[in-house]
């Protein structure tokens, strides 16, 4: 009996020890390593602790399954009962495969899938064999990329092993940032595709943009907003970028500036436009009218300045050029979407 109690001590007591191990402290209830039904000595212990220190679970890319061959890749074919067609091979700049006995095989944008039925069927064709057996296994491959620039958190490059739609392509980025505008455009990797301009913003429901695929190779590029311009007597005087559909009025530019100030002449203030001749056009705008709902608002258009006169200025507009001279010194608000 009292070598019995003496077994189970020294078994509960090598338990104990391997699991404080290092690397064993975090394992909760639900990752528990299961043993066999045995006894654990020392070195049984030392051998189980090694072999979980040296195993783990290789983290595999979600699209990894849709990752389509190319240039560079190394790939391993085993076909049972050939030992002529067992080995590593690598896709040549062609894209092609070349096999012993087989030949060349062009690979080059097909899945692993794809190929293995390909020299399955090719064996079949040459009558090599009558029912081969394939396998081929991806050893190294050069992982594709998508670019992403423009008004994102992390702009930069990105793997991509497959096409991906945009809103998870953004999401690499890290999202878009405050100042994004509503267009996105990507440019393929493929020069016949071209350019395609994608209407894009946070208000937009990700349903309706579930159809834009980004594939490897594609540039995309997030556009900056329109930025509008409120000076003269209001309480916070600068740029203000434009909403995420890209529209602004009047009255919305003039509430971001918290108001006009109270030596303001709110009869009529002055919206100045570039035309495209490059001068800049003076529109009266009544905002009185326009705030008590006399008269529709004005909807702005991107580098827009609204002007507001205080009550001692007697002209309409005493230097224009200094106006728009202080466009470049104001400061740009970004109002944040919840």
């Amino acid at each position: 009996m009292k070598h019995k109690s003496s077994h189970a001590w020294l078994v509960t007591a090598a338990l104990l020890t391997l699991f404080a191990a290092p690397g064993m402290s975090q394992v909760g209830t639900g990752q528990m390593p299961r043993f066999p039904n045995v006894s654990v000595t020392g070195q049984t212990r030392s051998n189980a602790a090694a072999t979980m220190r040296t195993s783990g679970l290789a983290i595999v890319p979600q699209d990894f399954a849709k990752l389509t061959l190319a240039p560079g890749f190394l790939m391993e074919l085993n076909v049972l009962d050939d030992p002529d067609l067992v080995g590593s091979f690598r896709i040549d700049q062609q894209g092609d495969l070349a096999l012993p006995i087989i030949g060349a095989i062009h690979v080059a944008g097909e899945t692993v899938s794809e190929a293995r039925i390909q020299i399955r069927n090719k064996l079949l064709a040459d009558q090599i064999l009558k029912n081969p057996q394939v396998s081929l296994t991806v050893l190294e491959y050069t992982a594709p990329e998508v670019t992403i620039v423009g008004e994102v958190v992390s702009p930069g490059r990105y793997p991509l092993l497959a096409p991906r739609k945009l809103v998870d392509v953004l999401a690499l980025a890290g999202g878009t940032t405050l100042i994004a505008g509503n267009e996105v455009q990507i440019t393929r990797g493929s020069v016949a595709t071209g350019h395609a301009l994608i209407h894009y913003s946070r208000a937009t429901d990700p349903k309706t943009v579930e159809d834009v695929i980004v594939n490897p190779g594609d540039t995309v590029q997030v556009k900056r907003a329109g930025i509008v311009y409120v000076l003269g007597a209001v309480n916070r005087p600068g740029g203000y970028v434009m909403d995420q559909e890209g529209t602004l009025s009047a009255l919305q530019a003039i509430s971001m500036a918290n108001g006009t100030a109270l030596t303001a002449r709110t009869g009529t203030i002055h919206l100045l436009r570039r035309n495209g001749a490059g001068t800049t056009e003076d529109i009266a705008l009544q905002f009185e009218k326009m705030s008590r709902g006399k008269t529709e608002d004005v909807q702005l258009h991107e580098s827009d300045v609204l002007y507001v006169q205080t009550s001692k200025l007697k002209s309409i507009l005493t230097n224009t050029q200094s106006i728009m001279a202080s466009v470049t010194s104001a400061s740009i608000y970004a109002v944040a979407v919840h």
